[in-house]
């Protein structure tokens, strides 16, 4: 089970009061880029964050934003004619991929953007083995794309995230460690920490000044630990689910106005109610929904169905010295909201684009499991030289997550002093690819109609 255990409630009848403690991030590493790396389009700024002089990441202000987003449209160059009309079943071949990224190497030119942009898939559908070729296809929507307001490069009609080279080789050449460890990423106190919060609330008598109450909950509780695993913490896909996290905690505590009707906090689905400091406190995490992988006969075609994302929740128990376990069950207000995130999800997506980024890194995290799980390289013939060699074709790097800070908010609610902001994600692609069903007609979406000219086509 997944430890994101960095919640916990405070109730007392003397205060209207509720505390959300959410996480500053704190990016320890000095940064590092690989000079020969694809490039994520040379942007740290993920979820409408980024990193800061400092380390920390700072939230960015609309206008800040704006610029970012004009900065990085006259970076970008345009989609061809060809490949920005949408299609609903996009191919792109790994064999020729890597044909066309290593001209660009040999070249020492650039990896061109529609490469790092993967012909403008949005999402892949299918993956196609092909031994008569040795090699491999993903296939999806796709189309041209654009830079919307916020910087986030997305498609040009349905405005969904196009899917990054970046992302699938950190999930190609991870995908034996996820298979074992999963993908996951926590933002836990320290059982010191806890410790000191416990024994400094149980002092407090009234919030007095809310700035100073605030300061002296930081304090407390210290710095918080992040825990990436399944792959390495200076990736960008390890930013984008840490950034998700951190957005789905300001909106469960009502820190971010909800984009989305009907998506409320948990703290307004608080009642009233008690006095002093729970021992039991909610906690959220992230994981994709998909139903059974269809496979044809020969174990040459399969097809990915993703229903989305889902909310799950269990209540932490935190013991006297600040360990913690899990409780099994949880309480009616978390559950409701983990129920709202989940029906919300697709909408919040569309409004929020860096769960959109979640869910596509997803969907890379599930089609890497099946190439390795299923030996689809063996398959095919073709053991992807390129895509997984570190050395000829590093991923960028930046700083590496490793702690945060701990910043409190204050806000009135019923007879509540809340002290909560748990969270995280989960993604274990191997169990999704363990469960199949077969197909013997998906045979016939396999089917070549010509010999492709390019990397990709529709």
């Amino acid at each position: 089970m997944p430890r994101f255990t960095d919640s916990f409630l405070w109730r007392s009848r003397y205060w209207l009061t509720a505390i959300g403690v959410i996480a500053s991030l704190q990016f320890v590493d000095g940064p590092h880029r690989l000079p020969r790396s694809v490039g994520c389009l040379n942007t740290s700024a993920v979820g409408g964050v980024r990193i800061g002089a400092s380390g920390a990441i700072e939230r960015l202000a609309p206008d800040t934003l704006k610029r970012l987003g004009e900065q990085r449209r006259r970076a970008i160059a345009d989609a061809s004619s060809d490949m920005r009309k949408p299609s609903e079943l996009r191919k792109v071949s790994l064999r020729a991929l890597e044909s066309a990224i290593a001209e660009s190497l040999e070249k020492a030119r650039p990896v061109p953007e529609e490469i790092q942009l993967l012909a403008g898939l949005q999402s892949i559908e299918y993956v196609f083995v092909y031994p008569e070729r040795r090699d491999i296809v993903l296939a999806g929507f796709g189309e041209g794309w654009k830079t919307n307001e916020r910087g986030d490069i997305v498609g040009v009609t349905s405005e969904k995230p196009v899917l990054m080279l970046d992302d699938l080789l950190v999930a190609l050449r991870h995908a034996e460690q996820a298979a074992t460890d999963g993908i996951s990423c926590s933002i836990d106190p320290t059982p010191a920490g806890l410790e000191r919060l416990r024994s400094h609330v149980a002092g407090l008598k009234t919030i007095g000044n809310p700035q100073q109450t605030g300061k002296s909950i930081e304090q407390a509780l210290g710095p918080q630990t992040v825990t990436i695993t399944g792959l390495p913490p200076t990736t960008h896909f390890a930013h984008v689910m840490v950034a998700a996290d951190y957005r789905m905690k300001r909106l469960g505590m009502n820190l971010d106005a909800s984009p989305v009707p009907g998506l409320t906090s948990y703290v307004q689905l608080l009642g009233g109610g008690g006095r002093g400091l729970s021992a039991i406190a909610p906690r959220w995490w992230l994981v994709p929904d998909y139903e059974p992988v269809v496979v044809d006969d020969e174990g040459l075609a399969y097809q990915v169905r993703s229903n989305g994302v889902k909310c799950l929740t269990e209540d932490t128990v935190f013991a006297a010295d600040g360990t913690s376990r899990q409780a099994g069950q949880s309480s009616p207000a978390a559950q409701r909201w983990a129920d709202m995130m989940t029906s919300k999800y697709g909408q919040l997506a569309a409004k929020e684009p860096v769960f959109a980024e979640l869910r596509n890194l997803m969907d890379l995290a599930v089609v890497a499991a099946l190439i390795y799980q299923e030996r689809l390289s063996d398959k095919a013939g073709y053991s992807l030289p390129l895509l997984l060699n570190s050395a000829e074709l590093p991923y960028e790097r930046f700083e590496a997550v490793k702690q945060t800070d701990t910043v409190a908010g204050l806000m009135k609610k019923g007879n509540n002093w809340v002290i909560s902001a748990s969270g995280g994600v989960q993604i274990r692609p191997s169990e999704v690819v363990r469960q199949k069903t077969i197909d013997a007609q998906l045979a016939e979406s396999r089917r070549p109609t010509a010999e492709p000219k390019s990397w990709w086509w529709d």
